[in-house]
Order: C-alpha cells, then sequence, then structure tokens
C-alpha cells in the first residue's frame, strides 16, 4: 500500500511537471498543474485499489497515471488558431 501511495504522488508529480515543460504556452500557471497532477493520481490510484483489491501495484499505477493525465487535460486551453478565428457575419436580405 506504501508503494502505490508513493509511486502514484511521484508519478502524478512527474507527469504534471513534464505537461508544464512542454505544454507551458496551453496550460494555465505552473504552480495550478503541479497541484493538480498529484491529488490526481493519489485519487486514481485510490479508486483502482478500491476497484482491484491489494495485489495489484503496477496496474493501481496505471490507474493513478491515467487519471493524473485526464485531470491535467482539464486545464488545457485550445490554441491560439482556434480562438483567433474571424466573427460571423450575418447575411443582409
Amino acid at each position: 500500500m506504501i508503494l502505490e501511495i508513493l509511486g502514484s504522488a511521484l508519478l502524478g508529480l512527474g507527469l504534471s511537471t513534464a505537461a508544464a515543460l512542454l505544454l507551458s504556452r496551453r496550460l494555465p500557471a505552473r504552480r495550478l498543474v503541479l497541484l493538480m497532477g498529484g491529488p490526481g493520481a493519489l485519487f486514481g490510484a485510490y479508486v483502482t485499489h478500491e476497484a482491484l483489491g491489494p495485489g495489484h501495484v503496477l496496474i493501481t499505477l496505471l490507474g493513478a497515471a491515467g487519471v493524473s493525465a485526464v485531470m491535467i487535460s482539464l486545464l488545457l486551453r485550445p490554441t491560439s488558431a482556434v480562438t483567433a478565428a474571424a466573427p460571423v457575419r450575418r447575411a443582409v436580405p
């Protein structure tokens, strides 16, 4: 159980750090990204551990990584090309 907790916390911190470095232009402040990765991984490890039971350390870590990635992806903003679209004009009859 301790390995699952420490492993998932480190995994979430690593994923959030990598996302903050690689996608810094599309993510909000780095502190927020780092604060979402760790708890997301801990929550994913808890849910996976409760669903599968003890003895599935690797699968629990995979569940933690998946939930952490989903939590970080919810912070992504669209690229600037999408937000800079031309306004829609109405046709005049």
